[in-house]
């Protein structure tokens, strides 16, 4: 009998040749027609590879398999009884199939001679291969290159073997995933498996081609890029070295979905996904116009304009932007997610038609092509004589396979530029907009000409630009200044493309006042609120401007957090997420009192700090939770606050400044509570789609930047004791317990008490802290002329470095000095012990209230510095001055 690939592959006639001349052309004819007449499934594949392969040789058996399976598939694509679903299915089942056979055949070769590898537990561990782009996806077509991940749960050591020695798991690894590359990819008489290429890695090639769980969770979180995000969306478990059994394997692809889910979906609408894919889709029309240079007339169906990768691409959007509030958007499938689209309502039902129509079309022309000498090419010649031959593979005209291809690609790039490409407005429309604000500031109106001007407007819907005009109409018609005008223009261009947002302030009028008066009010609230507009739902909240229960709110955040897991599992991205959405809630409201009056400085930070103790104690919870070196359900575990935080003067924009202490004997826990550590400080550090938590300073733990990050309790204390410097004392006299494990923050308290209770010479400390109080000085140099209330003599400094002094010198005999009560009440108690005048100290008192006052407002107008004009602050400079001399002696004046 004839085949249909005989008379349009050059590859289908030479492969028969080839296999007739070894086992007869009657015989192989008879087999090839028996595999041809069903679908090739992953059992009939093994079938077929126990028939023809090499018993011994796992390369040659699979490079044969191949071939049938190739003569096979393309006989019953040509002849019309396979779909491009099956086509696909078969070449992914194939790929699954012949990459657990590469790597059980290499392990078994490590394991006779080095045992199996160890994770840090001694079990046994896999090496993973994950498939990424349409191998991820099940979408493999007929020459594809096989995009491998390699990965393996965590470093240890194989087990040894008699005549062979140990080796780092990673090096295990390592050889494993070389050799079945090899097996994979190595070019024989009988053809290759498939081109393996593993540049997706972490890395690229200048990454270790296998990597390990944590390595790769380090990755994402510290480098990852938007792209890779994109390459990740369809990343799935192909194959595994079959060492660690069915529960293992599925236990480590939990944890891969756990790692790779956050890095790839965000948790609210991720707009700058648009920009991302911008970029990465420039970058690859710039590459094919590069690579068309030799023949401009032919179209790329993978990567040209309207070609597949469009397709997907459309598909993928929606899945980064949406897919972290929608689990349903996360399949792999490109059509699924076409299907899902529609469902949603965002995509109407034709273009979705119209893109799966193309994209089969497309992808059967791809196939067609690759048929021809098996080669991976995705270029349609535009030769007549060639497009007939490519339309007679997929029993079409050439007259309407052009017609079809032209018509195809052109609707998917109208598609796919109007999503990236946003629609201008009408002349009049924007004409008719600018007539209403002719006697604005002419910075004002330049400010709204550009806005409407720019891609996030224009792309915003008809209904939500109307909503949005309508708010400008209605802040026009109040008293707001240009700075707010200007500060609205931007929250607007913030959220005008999250229509829920717009649709809010234009229901709440009252709602959308308060936006109006915190805008007005100073440029780092509105900052604040343009960086998180999810607060705004705070505005709906009638006890937006009554106290918080933050023990309830810590509460129901813990039960938030609690909830929210994957597969049994915590899901910390989202962990992380709602933790930051309920901080900038929390501090939205804060800021909506300090604007009303209800809460003098003092009191914003100390529901500051408290929120932030509350999110410490949460988040070294969570963390831990997540530790594979965990070894107790609670840890021994503290965060001990300095500086702002541990005076409880924390502001808006403040810094945490952290020491970390452990108080466990277990041989597991230095390893293990330096790892909780280091993960906490990212963990809280780190900008994730709900924005940025806090910045963390660890530098004031035992020994600075070339410490450990975590410090057992007793040599804390050794350090504090024996080695620390007075500046680190004078630290320690604004330390406390803030998080973690109370029994540690009880002991803290009694070493600091002893520490600072310790008697000092008078005349050396006076030495010390004035040499430190120099040296700080002069690193906040100040030639602006005005005042610093920080760093300038007579400020905040002084009043601080003043107080740090008498409890220093004076603890050991008034013990209320020890006491972290604020530099304010221990001003008071020095002069109640007669170490101080009573007078000059509640001058320095109220100067020192002022000045946080002062401090806070500039803080608010985002200055880049806490400076005033001189005679402002005359007086309070003057009663800080003559307290700093009557203790420390001579005042040094500002250069």
């Amino acid at each position: 009998m004839a085949f249909h690939g005989e008379q349009h592959s050059g590859y289908f006639r030479r492969s028969l040749q080839a296999l007739s001349s070894g086992l007869g052309e009657a015989r192989v004819r008879a087999r090839l027609a028996a595999l041809a007449s069903a679908p090739l499934t992953r059992e009939s594949i093994a079938t077929l590879a126990a028939e023809v392969g090499v018993p011994g040789d796992t390369g040659a058996t699979l490079r044969r398999t191949r071939t049938w399976l190739m003569l096979a598939l393309m006989e019953r694509d040509l002849g019309g009884a396979a779909s491009l679903d099956e086509v696909c299915e078969t070449m992914t089942a194939f790929a699954e199939f012949a990459t657990t056979r590469a790597l059980h055949g290499a392990a078994a070769e490590l394991v006779a001679r080095h045992g199996r590898p160890l994770d840090r537990q001694g079990q046994p561990q896999d090496l993973l291969a994950i498939g990424m782009g349409k191998a991820g996806g099940i979408e493999l077509n007929v020459s594809s290159d096989l995009d491998l991940v390699f990965v393996f749960r965590e470093d240890g050591e194989s087990e040894g073997v008699d005549g062979g020695g140990h080796l780092a798991s990673s090096e295990w690894m390592h050889r494993l995933a070389r050799r079945a590359i090899e097996l994979l990819s190595d070019y024989t008489a009988d053809g290759f498996v498939f081109r393996v290429d593993a540049r997706l890695r972490p890395n690229g090639d200048s990454g270790p081609l296998v990597v390990p769980f944590g390595m790769l969770e380090q990755y994402f979180y510290a480098q990852g890029r938007e792209w890779e995000r994109f390459a990740w969306l369809k990343g799935r478990v192909l194959a595994d070295s079959g060492l660690a059994g069915t529960e293992a394997r599925a236990d480590d692809e939990a944890a891969i979905e756990r790692i790779v889910a956050p890095f790839v979906y965000r948790r609210y609408m991720d707009y700058e996904a648009f920009t991302a894919l911008r970029e990465l889709h420039a970058k690859i029309r710039g590459e094919v116009a590069r690579r068309s240079a030799r023949d401009p007339q032919a179209l790329d169906v993978k990567l040209g304009r309207g070609g597949i990768r469009e397709v997907e691409f459309t598909a993928q959007l929606f899945q980064i932007v949406r897919g972290g509030r929608d689990p349903v958007l996360r399949s792999r499938s490109t059509l699924e997610t076409l299907a899902t689209l529609v469902d949603r309502g965002l995509l109407p039902a034709d273009e979705a038609e119209a893109l799966v129509r193309a994209y089969r079309l497309l992808r059967r022309t791809e196939h067609a092509l690759q048929y021809r000498e098996d080669a991976q090419t995705h270029r349609l010649p535009n030769d007549p004589a060639e497009r007939e031959r490519i339309a007679a593979m997929l029993r079409m005209t050439r007259a309407d396979f052009d017609a079809a291809i032209a018509a195809d690609t052109d609707q998917v790039a109208r598609i796919f530029d109007r999503l990236l490409s946003p629609e201008e407005p009408s002349g009049d429309e924007a004409d008719a907009q600018q007539a209403t604000e002719d006697e604005l500031d002419a910075e004002v109106r330049r400010r709204f000409a550009a806005f409407r001007g720019g891609p996030r407007y224009t792309a915003a819907r008809a209904p939500t630009r109307e909503a949005i005009e309508r708010l400008i109409a209605a802040a026009l018609q109040r008293r707001i200044g240009n700075a707010g005008l200007i500060r609205l223009v931007e929250l607007l261009d913030t959220i005008c493309r999250r229509p829920a947002y717009v649709a809010l302030l234009g229901k709440y009028s009252e709602a959308f006042g308060r936006v109006l008066r915190i805008l007005d009010w100073a440029k780092w609230p509105a900052d604040y609120l343009m960086q998180h507009p999810v607060v705004l739902d705070e505005l709906l909240d009638g006890q937006l401007l009554e106290p918080t229960d933050y023990e309830a709110w810590s509460r129901q955040l813990r039960e938030r957090t609690d909830a929210a897991r994957h597969d049994g599992q915590p899901d910390v991205e989202r962990q992380m997420d709602i933790v930051r959405e309920a901080h900038h809630a929390q501090v939205f409201r804060l800021m909506a009192q300090d604007l009303a009056g209800r809460l003098t400085v003092e009191r914003v930070s100390d529901y500051l700090s408290e929120l932030a103790d509350r999110v410490l104690d949460l988040a070294i919870d969570l963390v831990w939770a997540t530790l594979r070196l965990r070894f107790r359900d609670r840890p021994r575990f503290a965060a001990i606050s300095y500086g702002r935080l541990g005076g409880k003067e924390l502001g808006y924009t403040s810094d945490l400044d952290l020491v970390f202490l452990f108080d466990d004997d277990d041989e597991r826990a230095p390893e293990a509570y330096a790892l909780l550590a280091q993960r906490l400080s990212g963990w809280l550090s780190a900008r994730t789609a709900a924005g940025l938590l806090f910045e963390i300073d660890l530098r004031l733990r035992p020994n600075g930047v070339a410490g450990l990050l975590v410090s057992k309790l007793s040599a804390f204390e050794a350090y504090q004791r024996e080695s620390a410097w007075v500046w680190e004392h004078q630290a320690l006299t604004r330390a406390r317990f803030s998080a973690g494990d109370r029994s540690i923050g009880e002991r803290f308290e009694a070493i600091r008490r002893t520490v600072l209770a310790q008697r000092r010479d008078p005349a050396r400390l006076r030495d010390e802290v004035v040499a430190m109080r120099r040296k700080m000085h002069d690193g906040h140099p100040n030639r602006s002329g005005m005042f610093d209330l920080k760093h300038d003599r007579g400020g905040m400094v002084d009043i601080e470095f003043l107080v740090q002094y008498l409890v220093l010198d004076h603890a050991c005999e008034h013990a209320p000095l020890l006491d972290n009560a604020g530099n304010i009440a221990l001003l008071g108690r020095a002069a109640g012990f007669g170490l101080i005048d009573a007078g000059l100290a509640g001058r320095t008192a109220d100067a020192y209230r002022r000045y946080r006052k002062l401090q806070h407002q500039l803080k608010l107008d985002d200055a880049p510095y806490a400076r005033v004009e001189p005679a402002t602050v005359a007086a309070e400079r003057e009663a800080v001055s003559a307290l700093w001399e009557a203790v420390l002696g001579c005042v040094e004046k500002n250069p």
